[in-house]
C-alpha cells in the first residue's frame, strides 16, 4: 500500500503542527515555509511578546511590593538584555520544531511555495503532487489606508517587539488584545501610552465584566484610553508624530514618538496564487466548508488564513483534524470551543459566549459571578483582584461560557473549555473537588453559584 502524499504550505502552528500530526499516521510530508518555522506566533507574535510582558509585570510587582515586606531598590529592566533573551527564547522554540519536524521525517523545503492547478505546489520552478494539499500561510497586521501610515516612526507589532529604545511616548491604535498586551508592557517601562479604540470599549469582543477590571487598572497605571474614537491621519512635525483624532465628533491632536498601529490582522495571500489555481475566495480569504476544504478538490485552507478563528492553537487544532481526515480517522473540532487569552496583568480568558450575546441571541441562560476577594490564593498573589464568572443554560445548567480574570486565568480557562467540550453541568464542575488553596477554587464556587449558591461568597 503507498503511503498518502501530503503537501503543506506555511510552517506556522497550522502547519508545521500538522505535518508532524500526518507523518505520525504514516504519511509522506512535504512542508514549504520560506522564513522560519513556527510562524508569526512563535518569530514575531505570541512567544516574544510574552517575553516581554513576563519580565515587565516582574518589574511592575517589585516595584509595588512594600506591602507584603519586600522592598527591591534601584530595580530597573535593561532593554538590550531583555530583547536578546527575547531571541534566545525564540531560537530556541524554532530549533524545537525544526527538531520535531526532522524526528517526524517531514520534508523541509525553506523556499517560497504557490498553489498550482489541481491541488500542486509550485516552488523554485518544481511542481509537486500529493493526495492532499493544506494551505496555512497565516497572517499580517492590517495596514491602514490613511495620511501618513507610512511615515517613520509608525510601526505595527511586529516592529513594536524589536524597537532599539523604549520610546519616551507612544499612542497606539487599537485597543484590542495586541494592543493593551503592548501598553501594558511599554507603560511598565516609563512610556506615555495613549489608546485609541474605534469601539465603546476596549477590547470590544470580551465581557463586560471583565473590561470593567482592568480599564481602570490600565488607567491608573498611566495609560489613556480614547474609546468611541478614530485615527483621522498622522503628522510629521517638528516635536514628532501627530496623531489626528476624532474624539466625540471633536479632533484631537497628540503627539507621541511613536505610532503603534494594531487594528487586526488579514489573511497572507499575497502572490499566493488561489485565485489563479481557481480557489474560490472572499476578499482574498478562501472559503472553506466545515471540513476546511476549499472547493478544489483536497485542497484545504487553516488557521489565519480561513480566519474562522485567528488563534495559534485554533490553527493547531484545524491542521490536526483536517490530516485526520485526508488520513481516514474520523476527528473532533468545534470552533464555538476555542478559548482566548490577554496576557494582561491580570490575566484574561475566556471560552464560549458572553453575557452580552446571550442576551442578543435570546438564549434562557443564568449567571454565576464570583469575585476573587473571596479567594485565599488570590489575596495571597494580587490582593483578590479580578473575578470568575460562569454562564449556564437555564434549562439543564450546562456551561456556556466562562470568563476570568486574575492570576493564573489563562492556565485555568482550560478547565471551562474542557467542561463545555465534554457538554459539563454546573453539578458536575461543583462536584468535581478542587485542591485547596488554589485560584482554582474559583471555578468550583462559580459552580455552586449556578446551582443554589456558592460556599464562601455572600449573594443575598
Amino acid at each position: 500500500m503507498n503511503k498518502k502524499e501530503i503537501l503543506i504550505i506555511g510552517g506556522g502552528p497550522g502547519g508545521y503542527v500538522a505535518a508532524i500530526r500526518a507523518a505520525q499516521l504514516g504519511a509522506n510530508v512535504t512542508l514549504f515555509e520560506n522564513d522560519k518555522v513556527g510562524g508569526t506566533c512563535l518569530n514575531r507574535g505570541c512567544i516574544p511578546t510574552k517575553v516581554l510582558l513576563h519580565t515587565t509585570e516582574m518589574f511592575s510587582h517589585l516595584k509595588s511590593q512594600e506591602s507584603v515586606g519586600l522592598f527591591v531598590e534601584k530595580a530597573k529592566v535593561d532593554w538590550t538584555i531583555l530583547g536578546k533573551r527575547r531571541d534566545r527564547v525564540v531560537r530556541q522554540l524554532v530549533g524545537g520544531v525544526k527538531a520535531l519536524l526532522k524526528g517526524n521525517g517531514v520534508t523541509l523545503i525553506n523556499k517560497f511555495a504557490t498553489v498550482g492547478k489541481n491541488g500542486e505546489v509550485i516552488c523554485d520552478g518544481e511542481s509537486y503532487k500529493g493526495d492532499a494539499l493544506v494551505i496555512a500561510t497565516g497572517s499580517e497586521p492590517v495596514v491602514l489606508p490613511l495620511t501618513g501610515a507610512d511615515l517613520e516612526g509608525v510601526i505595527d507589532s511586529t516592529a513594536g517587539l524589536v524597537l532599539k529604545e523604549v520610546p519616551e511616548s507612544m499612542v497606539i491604535i487599537g485597543g484590542g488584545v495586541i494592543g493593551v498586551e503592548f501598553a501594558q508592557i511599554y507603560a511598565a517601562l516609563g512610556t506615555k501610552i495613549t489608546i485609541v479604540e474605534l469601539a465603546e470599549q476596549i477590547l470590544p469582543t470580551v465581557d463586560q465584566d471583565i473590561v470593567k477590571i482592568i480599564e481602570p487598572i490600565l488607567v491608573k497605571s498611566g495609560i489613556k484610553i480614547l474609546t468611541s474614537s478614530g485615527l483621522k491621519e498622522i503628522k510629521k512635525t517638528d516635536i514628532g508624530l501627530v496623531s489626528v483624532v476624532s474624539v466625540n465628533g471633536e479632533e484631537v491632536e497628540i503627539s507621541a514618538e511613536k505610532v503603534l498601529i494594531s487594528v487586526g490582522r488579514r489573511p497572507l495571500v499575497a502572490n499566493l496564487g488561489l485565485e489563479e489555481a481557481g480557489i474560490k475566495t472572499d476578499r482574498g480569504t478562501p472559503i472553506v466548508d466545515q471540513k476546511f476544504l476549499t472547493n478544489v478538490p483536497n485542497v484545504y485552507a487553516i488557521g489565519d488564513l480561513n480566519r474562522k478563528n485567528m488563534l495559534a492553537h485554533a490553527a493547531s487544532a484545524q491542521g490536526i483534524y483536517v490530516v485526520e481526515g485526508i488520513m481516514g480517522i474520523k476527528g473532533h473540532y468545534n470552533g464555538d470551543i476555542v478559548p482566548a487569552c490577554i496576557y494582561t496583568s491580570p490575566e484574561i480568558a475566556s471560552v464560549g459566549i458572553t453575557e452580552e450575546q446571550a442576551k442578543a441571541n435570546g438564549i434562557d441562560y443564568k449567571v454565576s459571578v464570583i469575585p476573587l476577594r473571596s479567594n485565599g490564593k488570590s489575596i495571597i498573589e494580587n490582593n483578590g483582584v479580578g473575578l470568575v464568572k460562569l454562564i449556564s443554560a437555564k434549562a439543564d445548567n450546562q456551561i456556556l461560557g466562562g470568563h476570568i480574570i486574575g492570576p493564573r486565568a489563562t492556565d485555568m480557562i482550560a478547565e471551562i473549555a474542557l467542561a463545555m467540550n465534554m457538554k459539563a453541568t454546573a453539578e458536575d464542575l461543583a462536584a468535581t473537588i478542587h485542591p485547596h488553596p488554589t485560584i482554582s477554587e474559583a471555578l468550583q464556587e462559580a459552580a455552586h453559584g449556578l446551582i443554589d449558591g456558592p460556599i464562601h461568597w455572600l449573594t443575598k
